[in-house]
């Protein structure tokens, strides 16, 4: 199976280039910073993803430099990073400290707050406080909040409105309004109207909405942890045959034509081709299969795999970047990079709301000016206030975050890790899901199923013959037999002579008797008579999916034992719950068609494909999402890391690879796949929440906005005094938040 693998591109080939972008604060930065990289001559195409913060810009080389890239993304107040020895690293590094200065904004914010919040709620008439809220607020607002106001300007600059731009004008109005109330009382005094200080309420929206920041920070700073693990797999040293003599090198010294060895247990540091030796490695973060491929002299080895129990001496072919390791990398960072940025809902309804409710407070104020009589200043000053309070976005800032982490914390009791509201919002509308079969289908670890003697009086002491020959073998079946008859009471036997048959299996000598164990064409090789009863029974046991053992004492068979992976109970169910949703299911794997066909018979798939490699699995997924499906991919293995980072919705079993894990946006905690079902269906009722919340979150400024700037006025002399606007804000937030926990009660 190896030797079918494919090579990896070369890195010098024309490919996409992938540059770490800082100063991004939203999904709408992102946009920003895609569409100015779009507009750039000799740009093809750009995606830039907020969530690991990169551009993968696909540009003609010849007409353009990274350097005029980068500045074209300068002149917008962004950054990119282009003269960097190790990318990653720095990017990493400035995820990081991204985070621990939220971290520290956000609990210093709240520090400052809470006497202001006290103050404002209970000592409201205390003079002295109002200066006190007035020198705290002014820190929380422009020191630990200064990021808002600063992507308010940003967006301003370029004729946009986001979540900052909310947060900054109504927090600044909030504040200036409340500085002038502090510092010239009588104006409000001397025409009989109190005058009310907010210096509690913009504090307590910059705390709010800071945590969220954190959150998404917290979440961003993890985003590469798959990329170092896949790079953690390639070995830091190398053992090199120079000149006759074993010499340590580092892996980076390796070139082409390097003489190399590997002992058991080591990692293999780069491509190549065996020269000398024997062994088993360990290729499942390649295969996903659980056995490992015997190696002998002309067979290829590739970087990342793991060598067992044997050693032997390997060519160097492929070093650095074009290693088929290198090459997953790469593809997974780019499959992470090219997804295009899901821009925020909320980010998208602030687009709109923002201008709209800018433009509502200036209508109110000329309106007051025009038709406001004596008081016409002092009327219009308020009621346009009492409209940018009210339409303050805290409860808009609450109604996605909070349905999330109630959905989260409702997802882990269900033995659902969920990563981000992403894979939320997209998971009730997947109609596709591709499942890997080994270890997902599957339960990724071969066992004996089966086992069938002949003419054998005392099968108990065969089996202890046959545990002492197989626990010589390093075969990973002979592995599988002897955690089979350890289980068993059997008396202790002694081989000798014993001898490795290269593909075929072992013999050896117990007392009297020549004792062969390997497959069929061990039986033929050695003329052993193998009856029809056996042959019949090895079919029937391969065509359900088993790798079938004979074992034959002196001239003919006297058994066999059968060999498999077995399916995990829960797939079959989950599968056609999965039919009766109206979701096509595929299985993939790169086991043979034999295999595959008798597996997905099983469980009651039509759909599969056999002997498929990793990137083959990212293509298929591609291809479906082309015909217009949204896909979830399944898996739990390295070699499943490219296909999960291209699926819209990815989700790992819990017990595979972490690289898998990291990459994946679901975790499944639970070898059960009826969870997966329970994912979706979570993933629905939490969509429903976060439209709720929406619903909630406006009605009061659909309500409360003609009410703020005078409505009922003319009618009966009503005019909304800006702290029952800040109460009612305040309660569109409680009701977000209360409607957000009815999903604890929900049922999956």
């Amino acid at each position: 199976m190896s030797a079918t693998l494919v090579s990896p591109p070369s890195p010098s080939a024309a490919r996409p280039a992938s540059f770490p972008v800082t100063g991004m604060s939203c999904a709408s930065c992102a946009a920003g910073v895609e569409n100015i990289l779009a507009k750039v001559p000799g740009v093809h195409s750009v995606s830039v993803n907020y969530a690991n913060t990169t551009a993968l810009v696909d540009f003609d080389r010849t007409r353009i430099s990274a350097e005029e890239l980068r500045r074209a993304v300068q002149a917008v107040g962004y950054d990119l990073l282009i003269d960097t020895e190790d990318p990653d690293a720095v990017q990493e590094e400035l995820k990081e400290e991204a985070y621990q200065t939220f971290k520290r904004r956000t609990l210093w914010a709240s520090v400052f707050t809470l006497p202001v919040f006290i103050i404002g709620m209970f000592f409201m008439e205390w003079e002295a406080g109002r200066w006190i809220s007035l020198v705290l607020a002014a820190v929380v607002l422009f020191w630990f909040g200064r990021h808002f106001y600063v992507g308010a300007y940003r967006q301003a600059r370029h004729g946009t409105a986001n979540m900052d731009t909310l947060v900054a004008l109504s927090t600044g109005i909030a504040f200036l309004f409340s500085v002038f109330n502090t510092v010239y009382p009588e104006f409000w005094l001397a025409r009989g109207l109190p005058a009310h200080v907010y210096y509690e309420a913009a504090t307590v929206i910059v705390v709010f909405i800071s945590l969220g920041k954190l959150l998404e920070e917290r979440a961003k700073s993890n985003t590469s942890s798959a990329i170092k693990k896949l790079i953690g797999l390639q070995p830091k040293t190398v053992r090199a045959i120079v000149d006759g003599r074993e010499t340590e090198l580092p892996t980076e010294e390796v070139q082409v034509g390097h003489m190399l060895l590997v002992r058991p247990g080591e990692k293999i540091p780069v491509d190549g081709k065996v020269t000398a030796g024997e062994s088993f490695v360990d290729e499942s973060m390649i295969t996903g299969e659980p056995l490992a491929v015997r190696k002998v002299a002309g067979e290829a080895v590739f970087a990342g795999t793991v060598n067992q129990r044997g050693s032997f001496r390997f060519l160097a072919e492929k070093v650095g970047g074009t290693t088929l390791l290198a090459s997953i990398i790469r593809m997974v960072r780019e499959a992470q990079g090219s997804k295009a940025p899901v821009q925020k809902l909320v980010d998208r309804i602030a687009s709109i709301f923002v201008p709209v409710v800018i433009g509502i407070a200036a209508a109110t104020f000329i309106a007051w000016m025009l038709l406001g009589g004596d008081d016409a200043f002092s009327h219009a000053l308020l009621a346009s206030v009492a409209v940018l309070v009210i339409a303050c976005p805290c409860a808009l800032g609450l109604a996605t975050p909070t349905a999330i982490m109630v959905g989260i914390g409702k997802g882990a009791e269900n033995n659902i890790l969920i990563k981000d509201a992403e894979s939320l919002e997209l998971g009730h509308r997947v109609d596709a899901i591709v499942l890997d079969k080994t270890g997902t289908i599957t339960q990724g670890k071969p066992t004996v199923t089966a086992e069938h003697w002949e003419g054998v009086a005392d099968a108990g002491a065969v089996k202890g013959i046959l545990r002492a020959g197989e626990a010589l073998s390093e075969h990973p079946l002979a592995r599988a037999v002897v955690e089979w008859l350890e289980d068993q009471r059997l008396i202790e036997a002694e081989v000798n002579d014993f001898e490795s048959l290269t593909g075929q299996g072992i013999r050896f000598v117990h007392g009297p008797n020549t004792y062969y164990v390997g497959n069929e064409r061990l039986m033929r090789e050695q003329d052993l008579q193998l009856s029809t009863d056996l042959r019949t029974r090895a079919e029937a046991l391969r065509n359900e999916a088993n790798t079938v053992v004979f074992v034959a004492r002196n001239t003919e068979a006297i058994g066999l034992v059968a060999i498999a992976d077995p399916v995990k109970a829960s797939s079959a169910s989950a599968i056609r719950t999965l039919h009766e949703r109206g979701i096509e299911v595929y299985m993939l794997t790169g086991d043979n068609r034999q295999t595959a066909a008798a597996v997905a018979k099983q469980v009651g798939l039509d759909d599969y494909r056999a002997e498929v490699l990793p990137a083959d699995k990212a293509t298929f997924v591609e291809e479906l999402q082309g015909r217009g499906r949204v896909v979830a991919m399944v898996g739990d293995g390295i070699n499943d890391s490219h296909a999960l980072a291209t699926a819209d919705v990815s989700i790992a079993m819990g017990h595979g690879s972490d690289i898998a894990m990291d990459v994946a946006k679901m975790t499944l905690i639970t070898s059960d796949l009826t969870a997966i079902p329970r994912a979706l269906e979570l993933s629905q009722q939490t969509v429903r929440g976060i439209r709720q919340n929406l619903f909630w979150a406006f009605i009061y400024n659909l309500i409360g906005i003609p009410i703020a700037a005078g409505l009922l006025y003319p009618i009966n002399g009503f005019l909304l005094d800006p702290m029952i606007a800040g109460a009612a804000m305040a309660f569109s937030s409680v009701s977000v938040v209360l409607n957000s926990l009815r999903l604890k009660s929900a049922t999956l």
